[in-house]
């Protein structure tokens, strides 16, 4: 190890349409290099897999120069490469595995194909510090939701939850583009949903009737409350009434962080768990911390969130959690680690 106050890491994050290359020492970010090509995909109004895969080929390499200038580190001086190996875009792993698996062998280092839900959950280290152990994650993004009960960052994550049809992430773009706003729909809706009344219209909260919660209390579904929306819009429109978008997005938005926040909060509570880690894209959305927080207070649970810029995919969570295998102790990856993009998130290390 080349430093007494833990591993240096370097970590490649490519799951999906944003190059992450992150530098940690033990849990001390260092760089955090990020070349997103969401640009390339708003045209589409959502990710285009072969754009995304080509987008990482051509970032990979300046990205990587960029993290370890930052950082003030040669590439020899690490201890280990990190890379997401799964879930993903299939294309777009590649990318990134291939590149830590030429790094590895190059730099004659070893290398730990790392679970990318597992990563958002331990890139919070970065900024608060060990993970409670327990702890419940709950993780939000384009194309998850999820909560697990974390008992190990780096072994013991067990799902409680998931989403059983479109992800909150995805809703968040679909009901954008009903509402004429940009991709990527979340900070836009954000943005426009605070001149807005959050009770303009009582939208439907999926999967939390007393008969869906018999066999879905921990799951998610947002695909109802999409439809819900775009039927509330298009009868508006056929009115020949304007469409009052912040009151819309508004409203959208907190069917959403109430789905979220009450099943979140209940599994916590079922599990005896006192603390709530919120990540992924969405969790930095405004609305979902500010209403995680004041009702977890209530019931005296405490809110872990990260900034803003480590909650989208990122470098810096995959060298988190890399990090976090070495300082354990776990055995590395083989060089024919795999790019798995259905990787279950019980898998925390590719073999």
């Amino acid at each position: 190890m080349s430093e007494p106050d833990g591993p240096l890491v370097l970590g490649i994050e490519t799951s999906c349409d944003e190059t992450g290359v992150g530098i940690v020492r033990g849990r001390t970010l260092l760089a955090d290099a990020v070349a997103s090509s969401v640009d390339e995909h708003a045209r589409f109004g959502g990710v285009v897999p072969e754009v995304a895969s080509r987008a990482h080929l051509e970032a990979m390499v300046p990205t990587v120069e960029r993290a370890c200038e930052t950082a003030g580190v040669r590439l020899h001086d690490v201890d280990a490469i990190a890379v997401t190996s799964g879930p993903g875009l299939a294309g777009a792993l590649l990318v990134g595995v291939a590149a830590a698996k030429a790094l590895a062998l190059a730099l004659g280092k070893p290398i730990y194909g790392v679970n990318h839900l597992a990563a958002h959950v331990a890139v919070d280290q970065l900024e608060h510090g060990p993970l409670p152990e327990p702890c419940l994650a709950m993780l939000v993004s384009g194309g998850h939701s999820s909560l697990l009960r974390v008992t190990d960052v780096t072994t013991g994550v067990q799902p409680m939850g998931s989403t059983i049809d479109d992800a909150a992430g995805e809703a968040f773009d679909k009901v954008a583009r009903l509402l004429g706003l940009p991709f990527p729909g979340g900070p836009h809706i954000d943005r426009v949903a605070r001149e807005g009344s959050s009770v303009y219209v009582d939208f439907p909260r999926g999967l939390t009737s007393r008969r869906d919660l018999e066999r879905h209390r921990f799951d998610f579904s947002f695909s109802g409350l999409k439809t819900a929306v775009a039927r509330w819009v298009e009868a508006r429109e056929r009115s020949g009434e304007p469409v009052p978008v912040a009151d819309v997005a508004a409203s959208f938005q907190e069917a959403v962080c109430d789905v979220l926040v009450r099943k979140a909060l209940d599994a916590a509570r079922s599990e005896g768990i006192e603390d709530l880690l919120i990540g992924g894209g969405v969790a930095a959305n405004s609305r979902l911390r500010a209403m995680a927080e004041e009702r977890a207070a209530g019931l005296g649970i405490r809110v872990r969130v990260p900034r803003p810029g480590l909650c989208t995919d990122n470098g810096a969570m995959v060298a988190a959690l890399g990090a976090e295998m070495v300082a354990r102790g776990r055995t590395a990856s083989s060089l024919d680690l795999p790019a798995d993009s259905s990787m279950p998130v019980t898998e925390v290390l590719a073999g």
